[in-house]
């Protein structure tokens, strides 16, 4: 999922992350990082070797019925994109979306009748979770809630610096604005934001009530505003202002502020957050290390989107890497967490969520989800489930 691939654990709260391709950097702790990736551009130029049989996985019946449910839903995109890890083709989904539609038995044999599964790599595998915040707002300026929600602003823009060779111009260019006479700038980062570098140009969506709270919310790429009627407001991701993304509980650890020690806070969101409130004007410098900056709009779905612009979903969806887990693509994890073992579909990625057997999973909204993500680090084993004959497919080729 989603937004951002986070989460916490080597890296809190993604992102999500944003639930949309890159959007959601997750929010590193400082916990110790993940594993370094396989030295491979995608999975199909990785090590690929064939897993167990699927029947002899444990995988409880719900669990299966779950993913099932949300592979369907994933299956009206899948069949209309191309997969970037270069392991399957569009075709390779028609039998098991197509089987999928009219299943009415066990789950649990939808997966083994149609899958196989794929190690890739080592199969080492390391996991974070995320999760959908949800904070105090209005859609209409309010005493206590003073903390815009902005939309995207028609000003920010692709364009190439005038000043940048022709030659060193590949790929997209980076996000900024036009200033008065003409020269293309990076756009406003956090800091200028906060200080009203948009203010008054009608972008306001929503005003939160608590800026540490929108703070983290913005890692998430997505959440929800309880309004001061009770009813519910979904915002997902809109866009970024192309700015460096700085993971505050990194630099609280370089700084000696997380740790078990006297003056020292725990290496968690909570601690972050115990931090940033004991600690207002630090904290407030702190947050703006992380230059990024998410917009925002209302969304009517009943879930946060992920980056196949579908609905992700408590338990079933997890961010990848695209270039390693094809979207769609079921994933069986075996963890050091137990409550992350068992069935995901890969429907989301995040900022963070790179390389080989890197997964974020999403764990809804709610307090609980709050704690499961927060304290999400697992590590353990992951399988790549394949439609049958992919593999030896790849082989062949």
């Amino acid at each position: 999922m989603r937004l951002l691939a986070g989460i916490l654990g080597a890296a809190l709260l993604s992102g999500c992350s944003g639930m949309v391709p890159g959007a959601r950097p997750p929010l590193d702790t400082g916990v110790a990082p993940a594993p370094p990736p396989i030295p491979a551009d995608t999975a199909r130029a990785a090590n690929l070797r064939a897993g167990p049989d699927i029947a002899t996985l444990s995988i409880a019946s719900a669990d299966a019925a779950s993913a099932l449910s949300a592979f369907r839903a994933s299956c009206a995109k899948i069949l209309y994109r191309d997969d970037t890890s270069g392991l399957t083709t569009r075709t390779d989904w028609q039998a098991p979306c197509s089987a999928a539609q009219s299943w009415t038995g066990d789950a649990r044999n939808f997966f083994s009748s149609q899958f196989e599964s794929v190690i890739v790599g080592d199969g080492s595998a390391f996991a974070t979770g995320y999760f959908e915040p949800e904070i105090l707002g209005s859609r209409v300026p309010t005493p206590g809630y003073a903390v815009p929600v902005y939309k995207m602003p028609p000003d920010l823009v692709r364009a190439w610096p005038a000043d940048m060779p022709e030659s060193e111009r590949s790929g997209r260019p980076p996000l900024g604005r036009y200033d008065e006479s003409g020269a293309f700038l990076p756009y406003f980062e956090r800091a200028e934001i906060e200080r009203g570098a948009l203010a008054g140009k009608g972008l306001e969506i929503a005003w939160a009530a608590d800026g540490i709270e929108f703070f983290f919310l913005q890692i998430q790429g997505s959440g929800l505003l309880r309004l001061p009627d009770g009813s519910m407001m979904r915002i997902g991701y809109a866009g970024q202002n192309g700015r460096e993304y700085v993971g505050i509980g990194s630099v609280m650890r370089e700084h000696g502020l997380i740790g078990e020690g006297p003056g020292q806070y725990p290496g968690s969101m909570q601690g972050i957050v115990q931090y940033l409130r004991e600690h207002p004007q630090e904290g407030a410098d702190l947050m703006r290390l992380n230059k990024s900056w998410i917009f925002f709009r209302e969304l009517t779905t009943d879930g946060p989107l992920g980056s196949l612009e579908i609905p992700v979903r408590r338990g079933d969806s997890v961010a990848v890497d695209p270039k390693f887990v094809p979207y769609g693509a079921p994933v069986f994890l075996d963890l050091d967490r137990d409550v992350a073992d068992g069935l995901w579909i890969a429907q989301d990625t995040g900022g963070a969520i790179k390389g080989a057997n890197r997964f974020d999973t999403f764990w809804g909204n709610g307090a609980d989800a709050r704690e499961i993500a927060g304290g999400m680090s697992g590590r353990g084993r992951a399988l790549i489930l394949l439609p049958k004959g992919t593999l030896a497919r790849l082989q062949a080729q």
